[in-house]
C-alpha cells in the first residue's frame, strides 16, 4: 500500500550472512543510517504535535536503494524541515510547473508518470526510506531530472515552506484509509487539508486522488464537493474514470485481484 504518509523507518538490519546483507561495517549506536541521505525526523520539535495521518512502517533498505540514498540524495533530496521557503525553480533547475505528490510507496508510478510528461516537474513526498532510494534509482537510471525526492512531513512543507500559488497539481494515491471510526480524523483529506492545499494551488491546478477503499472514497468526494475552492471535473458531479496518464499501480493490481473497486476524484482549483 501507497501510504499517503508514513513516519521515519526504524530500520531492521539484515543478518551478516542473510542474503543481500548489507556489506558495510556495522554503525556505531546513534551514527546515521545515512550520513548524506534522508534525516530521521528533519522537522525535529521545531513545530507543534498534531494528529498525524500516517504511521510507522518497518522495511529493509536493500543495498542498492541505500547506495541510491548516499549517492543521489545531496542532489536530488530535500529534508522537509520546515526552516525556510522553498525555491521551486531552483530545486529543479528550471521553471516548468510542479505537482506534489504525497505518498508514493516504492515510486513506479511516479517515475513513469515523470517520463510521460517531462515538461512537469514531480515534487514527490514519503518517509519510507526503501521507497525514497528506489525512486532515486528509477530516477536515475531512467535519465529523470524532474522528479525530486521529499522526506518528511508533507502538512509542514506545504504550510512553512511552499510560496501560495507555488503548485501545478497535488496527487494522493492510496492514501491510508484509517478504517476504524476512531481512526477517521486521521485521515489527509479533511476539510483542513483543503483549506491548506487551496493556497497552495493555483488556479486550475487539479487534485487528483484515487482509493481502493470505498468509505473513504464516499468521503473525499463529500468533502472535495463541499470545499467552496475546488469544483469537480465530471459533470455529474461524480468519481472520475481513472486517467490514462494515471499509471496502474502493483497495490492497485492487488486490490483489483480482491475484488476491491478504485475510485479516482479529479477536482480543480476554482
Amino acid at each position: 500500500m501507497s501510504d499517503a504518509l508514513n513516519t521515519p523507518d526504524v530500520l531492521s538490519e539484515p543478518a551478516p550472512d542473510a542474503p543481500g546483507a548489507d556489506p558495510r561495517p556495522a554503525r556505531a549506536k546513534g551514527e546515521p543510517r545515512f550520513p548524506d541521505g534522508p534525516q530521521p525526523d528533519p522537522a525535529g520539535s521545531h513545530f507543534e504535535r498534531r494528529i498525524r495521518s500516517f504511521q510507522p512502517r518497518r522495511s529493509r533498505v536493500t543495498t542498492g536503494q541505500a547506495d541510491a540514498l548516499q549517492r543521489l540524495w545531496p542532489a536530488w533530496g530535500l529534508d522537509i524541515d520546515g526552516q525556510r521557503v522553498l525555491d521551486l525553480a531552483e530545486l529543479f533547475g528550471n521553471d516548468r510547473p510542479v505537482v506534489l505528490e504525497i505518498g508514493f510507496g516504492m515510486g513506479e508510478a511516479t517515475a513513469q508518470m515523470a517520463a510521460a510528461d517531462p515538461d512537469t516537474n514531480v515534487l514527490a513526498v514519503d518517509v519510507h526510506t526503501p521507497g525514497q532510494g528506489n525512486l532515486l534509482n528509477l530516477a536515475e537510471q531512467n535519465a529523470l531530472d524532474n522528479i525530486r525526492v521529499g522526506n518528511g512531513d508533507a502538512i509542514i512543507l506545504l504550510r512553512e515552506m511552499l510560496r501560495p500559488d507555488a503548485l501545478a497539481g497535488l496527487r494522493v494515491y492510496f492514501p491510508d484509509p484509517w478504517p476504524k471510526k476512531r481512526h477517521h480524523k486521521r485521515r489527509l483529506i479533511q476539510p483542513e487539508f483543503l483549506d491548506l492545499a487551496a493556497t497552495r494551488l493555483r488556479p486550475g491546478a487539479v487534485v487528483h486522488c484515487a482509493t481502493d477503499w470505498e468509505p473513504y472514497a464516499e468521503q473525499m468526494l463529500e468533502v472535495l464537493s463541499a470545499h467552496p475552492d475546488f469544483e469537480n471535473t465530471q459533470a455529474d458531479g461524480g468519481f472520475a474514470p481513472r486517467p490514462g496518464f494515471r499509471p496502474l499501480t502493483r497495490f492497485e493490481g492487488q486490490g483489483l485481484d480482491k475484488g476491491h473497486v478504485v475510485r479516482d476524484l479529479l477536482f480543480r482549483r476554482r
